[in-house]
């Protein structure tokens, strides 16, 4: 049974992360309020603060500024899911109506990039010039990843292209989270390197598990029709492993032929002989692999509370079913 057993050590910081949360459009238009307030309420799991802040405790990060980059980090994922929404065409987001489905193109748009700023100049109160940098990066290489998925990834059977991909679109701003949190605590620089390692590899491990219950997860719970990535040309793990195992599978061919979009009937059917072959488990093998390089890292970081909960957390991450 999974639990989230990661989230106890923190749980009033993150209350304190909430309330920060949402003062963000307080003097805002009232639109933008509530456009906020939904977003905060629409059932996020606030993996990426938890690991901020179970970080920053561990290596005793001075409280006021671990709150406000736990702020910062979690408001920057919100306005990229906005964005990606809009991108996506996506009406719903885990059962609840998107800002999107409500609004314009334009009000969306309008809405994620007060979100990125507002997320920046909690970044900024953190008063620390590196980790403000490291932002400011981290957010373009998320960008970056979006316009590459958009003009060059459909169809694209590349391990290196997907590594890229998912490196940009989730491990990124992981890394860029127990990073930070090291940053501003009383550590060496082999520390702060160290911890930026943890995140990369659990922010490769969290999309590759994510990829693969795009298989196997039911719609009702992702959010989504099962294998909606193949279905629009994204070639994830599963499908890398299945191309890799199964070549002369004529399916297979009509994807690489860019057939994904003309021949539904062909994809239903890759997706199907994918949901029932050894491709699942193989990429399963390989997020568990980056989880074990992940907690050789934390072995080396004090032992405590913060400790147990962050290896809780990366069992999660490749034991969760959404």
């Amino acid at each position: 049974m999974i639990t989230t057993r990661f989230f106890t050590p923190v749980q009033e910081e993150l209350q304190e992360v909430e309330a920060l949360l949402h003062c963000q459009a307080r003097d805002a238009h009232p639109d933008l309020c509530a456009a906020l307030d939904h977003l905060l309420a629409s059932g996020g799991k606030r993996i990426r603060p938890t690991l901020g802040l179970l970080t920053g405790r561990m290596l005793a990060a001075p409280h006021p500024k671990l709150i406000t980059l736990a702020a910062a980090v979690e408001l920057l994922h919100t306005a990229t899911l906005v964005h990606d929404d809009l991108i996506d065409g996506a009406l719903l987001r885990r059962g609840i109506p998107t800002i999107n489905a409500q609004w314009s193109p334009p009000a969306t748009v309008l809405t994620g990039d007060f979100l990125f700023a507002r997320a920046a100049k909690l970044a900024a109160e953190t008063d620390h010039l590196p980790l403000m940098k490291s932002f400011a990066d981290t957010l373009a290489t998320i960008v970056n990843g979006e316009l590459t998925q958009l003009f060059a990834a459909r169809g694209l059977a590349s391990r290196e292209n997907y590594y890229q991909r998912i490196y940009a679109k989730t491990a990124s701003l992981m890394e860029m989270t127990t990073r930070a949190a090291a940053m501003i605590s009383p550590v060496e620089a082999a520390v702060v390197e160290a911890m930026r390692r943890f995140g990369y590899e659990l922010g490769m491990a969290f999309q590759m598990v994510d990829d693969l219950l795009d298989f196997t997860g039911q719609q009702a719970d992702v959010g989504k029709p099962v294998g909606s990535d193949l279905r629009q040309g994204l070639i994830t793990l599963p499908t890398l492993y299945y191309i890799e195992n199964h070549p002369e599978d004529e399916d297979v061919e009509v994807l690489l032929k860019g057939g994904y979009l003309s021949e539904p009937g062909h994809m239903e059917s890759l997706v199907q002989s994918i949901r029932d072959s050894e491709a699942i488990q193989q990429a399963l093998a390989e997020a568990r692999q980056s989880i074990g390089r992940a907690l050789e890292i934390l072995a080396g970081m004090p032992p405590g509370i913060e400790h147990q909960a962050l290896q809780a957390l990366a069992d999660y991450i490749v034991d969760r079913n959404t």
